[in-house]
């Protein structure tokens, strides 16, 4: 199933439960972050676009629901509630509350991966219109995420590559660590390893990858992609 890099944060106090979603969700082809609360999901809503949310309804401090009706203010974000509290009285709060869908705890993985499916399928989302990001002498395409010489020629980038150009021009000019590219990457992908992509990415769009105008570095913070 082809999820064109979506995003997705888990917001959920169970330690166990969020990692757990983390590795099951990322083993299916999302990237996935994860919040302990509802002030850390907002911190990382400023931080990281998201396609999705997937929110425990029963958290300290503030519930999801609570958290739901400060979202819906400003923003449309398709958002999955997930509860221990099963009954049609309860799904009928979190619907009309602005939830796209409703999940019962215990749950089956695999319906929480349909759910995910049909939710995103609905919903428009911006990005995924066709999007062209001018690097000097290539474009890279967000849609199909090929990226290709101005005179049409495509050129080869693996899998990762792509990832990493992806996840950088969704974001454009947003300093992302290698720490936290590495995690958003999922596994087999260190902190060194991104330092390697990067090196052969610049070898592919710049012109002269020992003085990058496009996917520049930050000393001590990161890296952020500037299209023309």
């Amino acid at each position: 199933m082809e999820q064109s890099l979506k995003h997705i944060l888990v917001v959920d106090d169970d330690t166990r439960l969020r990692n757990l979603l983390q590795r099951f969700l990322r083993e299916n082809g999302f990237m996935v972050s994860t919040a302990k609360d509802a002030d850390e999901a907002r911190m990382m809503m400023q931080q990281y676009k998201f396609h999705l949310l997937i929110v425990d309804v029963m958290m300290p401090k503030e519930s999801g629901l609570d958290f739901l009706s400060r979202l819906r203010k400003e923003n449309s974000i398709p958002v999955i509630m997930l509860t221990a509290m099963g009954t049609v009285e309860d799904r009928i709060v979190g619907l009309e509350g602005g939830a796209d869908d409703y999940v019962a705890k215990p749950f089956e993985p695999k319906e929480l991966l349909l759910r995910i499916a049909n939710v995103l399928k609905r919903t428009p989302a911006e990005d995924e219109k066709q999007q062209i990001l001018s690097l000097g002498t290539c474009v890279f395409n967000m849609q199909t995420r090929e990226l290709a010489a101005k005179n049409g020629e495509v050129m080869h980038i693996t899998p990762v590559e792509q990832n990493v150009l992806s996840i950088l021009g969704a974001k454009k000019g947003q300093v992302f660590s290698r720490e936290k590219l590495s995690e958003m990457l999922g596994t087999n992908q260190s902190p060194r390893s991104i330092d390697v992509q990067i090196t052969r990415l610049r070898k592919k769009i710049e012109k002269d990858s020992k003085n990058p105008r496009y996917l520049q570095t930050l000393r001590g913070k990161g890296y952020m992609l500037l299209p023309d």
